[in-house]
């Protein structure tokens, strides 16, 4: 056995580790004003790591949802049966304040706070997350309908997971869901063809087919639909308030790339019960808030994927050979492996950033809503791009046992696509960018604000940031390098923040690749020999479950000259 063999056997065992004991994570959590939930976080952490968890996680997909559509008596009832080890999942993730619960705190950090634990929890399974993650988006939304929100937000933040159709005040805690993806595909949501005809009482009626609806069996649906006035935003329960089913018909489950634990229903609305959010018309503008916390929920998501992939990866290479070397000992697996660690740590450095200006907008403060305006579609753009060439060379690293199903790698493999796409593809993203710059100038002025933070640092990353200047300023070149422009933004924005905030030899390595000139994006192509040791030893930490305290860790003398 080698000494870093040892050395993970006794600090973790080869199951059980902290996922929350990540350097990079402590270190936005603590200087993000959510140092108070530190003791959660890492709890939470401990708990994703452990063996039964993972355990549930792999019986959850094995043993995947079933719809059932009419009862033995021919009724309809349109009901989601789950494996125990989901609604185990599910009561854990809501217990530990994943859903909706930061929009009620009012408390500094809540948004950081509960991205760092949904950053944890979601690398045990993602499927499950996809419920609590489209719960906390909703809320913004529901926000613009007073009485609604006042009906129904004390449910979706509260800690209870109650599952069931049952009439939604009358259970200890709701769930919501967005329903909206129709046949025609992603040709934006102007085109939705779902009508709504409003009632005498107030109420409208929904009529019409979405071909994904994500968690069906979610207590609420934000739906969309045209009314007279327009495209206007609604409400819609599964049950309604005198506990009779509303008409919301399962057609089927969508046997999609990923998310095999989450239910991806077509669904149809049959004259469904609904109550509107919003004025008519306004269908675009109040969801906007949605849509931005999707597209952050999809960062954190891909973030979290990458820090799952990295740590199988480092874990694998301590353990195999190739021509009589370890793995860990070969300068080309150290070069990939140092750049699947600056890429993650460069994603989660963004991401957690992104929920710190969450939390000062939520706080009102105007800058940081401008910037966040932006800068969540440019790193939507780019960082989801790079999960799925993330973890295609992790599963490069592991060989023939990384494309098992038992390393857990091919769930996040197939997961991974889905992050680019489900607030809109690449090009609806592009698209959203220019229009943001087009009309709200103040997000522009407030994203080169934050690249301003760093001027000086480094002269590849001044240049970069000249260099965008100039582009961001010709219409012509936006129009038709849109795609280069908002990577080369994301990665400036990446590069300011590392400089910033993390680690020497991470920022110095990652400027020094992506915007030194002599990198192409493939992984393990870094031509300067960063401080590998440093890079890895973090990527390391939390299967030691040791605290980062600088240039080596805890215990420098078991692994000391491995990398």
């Amino acid at each position: 056995m080698t000494e870093t063999t040892a050395a993970f056997e006794e600090a973790s065992g080869p199951n059980e580790f902290n996922v929350a004991a990540d350097p990079v994570l402590l270190e936005c959590l603590r200087r993000s004003d959510a140092g108070w939930a530190e003791t959660d976080v890492r709890a939470l952490g401990q708990q994703a790591g452990a063996d039964h968890v993972r355990r549930w996680a792999r019986q959850a997909e094995e043993f995947s949802p079933i719809l059932r559509t009419y009862d033995r008596y021919g009724r309809r009832i349109d009901e989601v049966v789950f494996h125990p080890s989901w609604h185990r999942l599910m009561s854990s993730g809501v217990g530990a304040g994943l859903g909706a619960a930061p929009w009620i705190q009012g408390r500094p950090g809540a948004h950081v706070a509960r991205a760092a634990k949904a950053f944890v929890w979601r690398q045990v399974e993602p499927g499950h997350m996809w419920p609590l993650e489209m719960t906390y988006a909703v809320v913004p939304t529901l926000r613009h309908e007073p009485a609604l929100a006042a009906r129904f937000e004390p449910l979706l933040t509260t800690p209870d997971y109650d599952y069931g159709l049952r009439a939604p005040e009358g259970k200890r805690g709701l769930l919501a869901a967005v329903s909206m993806g129709e046949n025609k595909g992603d040709l934006g949501i102007r085109s939705i063809t779902t009508s709504a005809f409003p009632t005498d009482d107030g109420t409208y009626l929904l009529t019409g087919r979405t071909v994904f609806t994500p968690a069906p069996m979610s207590d609420l649906f934000l739906a969309l639909a045209q009314t007279p006035g327009g495209l206007s935003c609604f409400l819609v329960p599964r049950v309604l308030p005198d506990n009779t089913r509303n008409r919301i018909h399962l057609v089927r489950f969508n046997d999609a790339l990923g998310n095999r634990t989450n239910a991806l229903a077509e669904i149809e609305y049959n004259g469904a019960v609904a109550w509107p959010i919003g004025e008519e018309g306004s269908g675009a503008t109040t969801i906007s808030e949605l849509v931005a916390m999707t597209r952050f929920n999809c960062i954190l998501s891909t973030a979290s994927g990458m820090r799952a992939g990295l740590t199988q990866a480092v874990h694998h290479v301590a353990y195999r050979h190739s021509t009589g070397k370890q793995l860990s000992h070969q300068p080309l697996m150290t070069n990939v492996l140092t750049d699947l660690a600056i890429e993650t740590e460069a994603a989660i450095t963004a991401v957690m950033h992104l929920a710190e200006a969450t939390d000062r907008a939520a706080a009102g403060h105007s800058q940081k809503t401008a910037f966040r305006r932006l800068a969540l579609v440019v790193c939507n753009y780019w960082i989801c791009k790079r999960g799925s060439a993330h973890i295609t060379e992790i599963l490069d690293c592991l060989g023939g046992n990384g494309h098992l199903e038992e390393s857990g790698i091919p769930k996040i493999y197939r997961e991974m696509p889905m992050h680019s796409i489900r607030a809109g593809s690449s090009n609806l993203a592009a698209r959203e960018a220019l229009r943001v710059i087009s009309k709200h100038p103040e997000s522009l002025e407030a994203f080169f604000t934050e690249l301003d933070h760093a001027r000086g640092a480094d002269r590849h990353l001044d240049a970069a940031v000249h260099f965008l200047h100039h582009k961001l300023r010709d219409p012509q070149q936006m129009q038709w390098r849109a795609g280069r422009i908002l990577e080369l933004m994301a990665l400036t924005l990446q590069a300011a923040l590392l400089v910033q905030h993390d680690n020497p030899a991470v920022a110095d390595a990652f400027i020094s690749s992506r915007l030194g000139g002599d990198w192409d994006g493939t992984f393990g192509t870094l031509s300067n020999k960063p401080d590998t040791q440093i890079i890895i030893a973090r990527a390391l930490a939390p299967l030691l479950d040791t605290e980062w305290t600088g240039p080596t860790l805890v215990r420098p003398d078991r692994i000391a000259n491995t990398y």
